[in-house]
């Protein structure tokens, strides 16, 4: 029966801990700011909160006396904080990669069910048909600015360890840099159609070996020579790129994987997927890029998030009790004086708030610390991870204000759980016996 019922009671302090922590992440910022409007008007203006004005500077004051178990709490959350936000980090910057690769004004059309590019198949009579759609964007000469592309997976080998990975071949049509009008060749040339040859981006060029304008490289035992290198700000920058029909001939390839179009405006989109739905002779959807990249970024960033929390939860448990045992010791050293306070006439409230203030103040600095530190080591730090198409997706980790307000919400967070039971113990102890203590 005992067993059970310090199961139950560590089982409740558990879920104690995972509400006050998930209620403070979730708290938006102008509650938490009005709540500590409250909390200094409170202070300043009532007897009982200038009394916990005065123990709180009291405790404050004394840290330096106890540096050693205030470090404890501080380094525990900046590892708390500094891992959630890199971890939060990396997921908002490949999905803010993927996001930027598509628009609202280019539509991508794939098989009927399809739900990436490797899964789909459009054959080349199904794109001179969709070229000829209604809703496309013409250019002077009044052809349709359409690309049909081509999406192989290749090896090559990675700069950082010289083992292979996979890299993304995209062929893609001559309307390309219409459609595209973002890519800009940074060093060498634009490819030449009919001939072997290849641009990189500037991402893969990054992360993998021998993509130097001029070398060659070895696809389906062919020989490709890198022309040029390419800026795209978007996932494309993680690709090769070369002559679509060039490509379909080196892997035998007798169609496309997917037709992307400039729609003449946003809203030509429905006449586009209308006509498209009409003709009996086409199995394919067709979606804003935007859309689609927005689709393709959602499943490994979710993950992301959630391994993230995951681990976050995990170590804040960890700091929550290295709060906890800190301030139980910091309480038992200032017993006497806690004491003496409520001897003179200083009641429970100020003791409580100052041990919560205490806590949440070195929270604070711990929360800082770790969100600097995850600020300084991975803002625009460009890594790479396996994408939709089973290829490498070269992204940078995005470290913006919002999530380094969130880690700092996370630090708040475990100081205040890291502080309440101390704080209550503090304001019980009889006077009697804590005056006894030494």
């Amino acid at each position: 029966m005992r067993k059970l019922k310090s199961f139950l009671s560590g089982l409740g302090l558990f879920l104690v801990i995972l509400a006050s922590v998930a209620l403070w992440v979730m708290l938006p910022g102008v509650v938490l700011l009005g709540l500590a409007v409250l909390l200094a008007a409170w202070m300043a203006f009532t007897r009982i909160g200038r009394q916990a004005a005065s123990v709180t500077w009291v405790g404050v004051s004394t840290i330096r006396q106890r540096l050693g178990a205030s470090s404890v709490i501080i380094v525990g959350i900046a590892g708390v904080v500094g891992v959630l936000v890199a971890l939060l980090a990396m997921g908002d910057g490949l999905q803010k990669t993927l996001r930027s690769t598509g628009d609202s004004e280019t539509a991508i059309v794939l098989r009927g069910g399809a739900t990436a590019e490797l899964s789909s198949g459009v054959s080349r009579d199904h794109a001179t048909l969709i070229a000829q759609s209604p809703g496309i964007l013409r250019d002077a000469e009044g052809k349709p600015i359409t690309s049909a592309e081509l999406v192989v997976v290749a090896n090559l080998p990675k700069k950082s360890t010289g083992t292979d990975a996979n890299v993304e071949v995209r062929g893609v049509g001559p309307q390309v840099w219409a459609l595209r009008p973002n890519i800009r060749i940074v060093e060498g040339r634009k490819f030449t159609p009919g001939l072997r040859e290849m641009i990189v981006g500037k991402g893969a060029r990054q992360q993998f070996a021998g993509l130097d304008p001029g070398s060659t490289i070895n696809l389906n035992n062919q020989q490709w020579t890198i022309v040029g290198v390419f800026e795209s700000g978007d996932a494309h920058e993680s690709e090769l790129e070369g002559d679509v029909d060039t490509i379909s001939a080196a892997y035998r390839r007798q169609g496309f994987q997917s037709i992307t179009v400039r729609l003449t405006s946003p809203e030509a989109l429905d006449a586009f997927k209308a006509s498209l739905a009409s003709d009996p002779r086409l199995k394919v959807e067709a979606k804003t890029t935007l859309d689609y990249y927005t689709a393709q970024s959602e499943g490994l960033s979710k993950v992301i998030r959630v391994v993230g929390i995951t681990i976050a939860v995990i170590m804040a448990i960890g700091a929550i009790f290295g709060a906890l045992n800190s301030m139980y010791a910091a309480v038992a050293t200032r017993a006497r004086e806690i004491a003496t306070l409520r001897a003179i006439g200083f009641r429970s409230p100020p003791v409580i708030v100052s041990v919560m203030l205490e806590t949440m103040l070195l929270a604070l600095i711990g929360g800082l610390l770790g969100a600097f530190i995850a600020w300084l080591l991975f803002n625009n730090y460009t890594v790479s991870t396996l994408g939709s198409n089973f290829s490498q997706v070269v992204f940078q980790f995005s470290v913006s204000p919002a999530l380094l307000w969130t880690g700092v919400k996370w630090a708040l967070a475990i100081g205040f759980v890291g502080g309440l039971l101390p704080a209550v113990r503090a304001a019980r102890l009889p006077v009697t016996t804590a005056l006894r203590e030494s």
